[in-house]
Order: structure tokens, then C-alpha cells, then sequence
């Protein structure tokens, strides 16, 4: 199963992933957080959102 890994100490918290992601996964706050994680599909669209480089999926 794949799941968004998120670092905090990169992330920045601007909500791109949050937005890009087609099933609801991520939410932001102080730092993106994985709040559905067994609802992630392995998409990589919050990678590809992530302006920092801060998130990777992990199989």
C-alpha cells in the first residue's frame, strides 16, 4: 500500500499537496500531515504539488 511520507522539516506548509491530491490524504496545519493515509492511491500528484521537494511516496 502506498502512503505520502512527509518532511516536516522541509515542508512549508502552503497547502499545494493538500489541494493537489485527488482523494483527500493530506491536510495542512502547521505542516502537512497524513490524515487518510490508507486512502492514498500512489498518484504522486502532492509530490508533484510540493514546490520544496518535501514529500515522497512510499510503497
Amino acid at each position: 500500500m502506498s502512503k505520502p511520507i512527509i518532511n516536516a522539516d522541509e515542508c512549508i506548509a502552503c497547502g499545494a499537496c493538500a489541494d493537489g491530491c485527488p482523494v483527500g490524504v493530506l491536510e495542512v496545519d502547521d505542516v502537512a500531515v497524513a490524515a487518510n493515509p490508507d486512502d492514498c492511491v500512489g498518484c504522486g500528484a502532492c509530490v508533484d504539488a510540493c514546490p520544496v521537494g518535501a514529500i515522497e511516496i512510499e510503497d
